[in-house]
């Protein structure tokens, strides 16, 4: 075939121009525990907000940073990133939950990569459904971990629910990651704010479960 067509930015082989595309998949890694430095993956596409080492590192440093089993509810999963670290750290069980179809694809992949199918339970679910059933069959935990996305703030209400339906044991703790500008009361019910810290545009809010007589 003859002419003199260009493909910029194409490899040229005659007589044919086929253009690649090659897409890196972005992955993350497990900090500390059994799993430590083990890969895992993000969700495709730009719907998600990993967690960063830095920032994930000083949570667990503060509510941990290891654990003697217990149970875990992540309602907002995106990879599972922080429930693995959870479970790699000591944490027995973990509820995932996320209303995207590519969320739950990939915390099914990393679980499966990890190999603690038997100790993740993964809900594909909007949040407040995955509230009612659970505290429907008494499910109570350790640790519960907030990170809805930016602009859907839900985390107000969620506390509310989670304290009204004693979901939270005793002396548990629920971390709240939200935008630096969001501020939380210093006590919802039995749920008392005991820190919180800004990492650039990033608020983490740590609550505790304290009861008094």
């Amino acid at each position: 075939m003859g002419g003199n067509s260009r493909f910029t930015g194409c490899t040229i082989i005659l007589p044919v121009s086929i253009c690649f595309i090659h897409k890196e998949l972005k992955k993350m890694r497990i900090v500390a525990g059994e799993f430590r430095s083990r890969v895992i993956s993000a969700v495709e596409g730009n719907n998600t907000r990993p967690t960063t080492d830095k920032i994930k590192e000083a949570i667990f440093s503060r509510i941990g940073p290891y654990f003697e089993g217990g149970s875990m509810l992540d309602l907002f999963g995106g990879s599972g990133n922080m429930s693995l670290e959870a479970i790699s750290r000591g944490m027995e069980h973990a509820l995932i939950s996320d209303v995207s179809k590519s969320a739950i694809s990939t915390i099914r992949k990393n679980v499966k990569v990890l190999g603690v199918e038997n100790r993740v339970t993964i809900w594909k679910m909007d949040y407040r459904q995955v509230l009612e059933q659970a505290s429907r069959s008494e499910q109570t935990f350790d640790l519960v971990y907030l990170d809805p996305p930016y602009k859907k703030q839900q985390i107000l209400w969620i506390l509310q629910y989670l304290d009204a339906h004693d979901m939270v044991k005793e002396q548990g703790d629920i971390v709240c990651e939200s935008l630096k500008e969001d501020e939380f009361p210093e006590q919802v019910g039995a749920l008392h704010k005991v820190k919180d810290v800004t990492y650039g545009i990033t608020r983490i809010t740590y609550y505790r479960k304290e009861l008094t007589e």
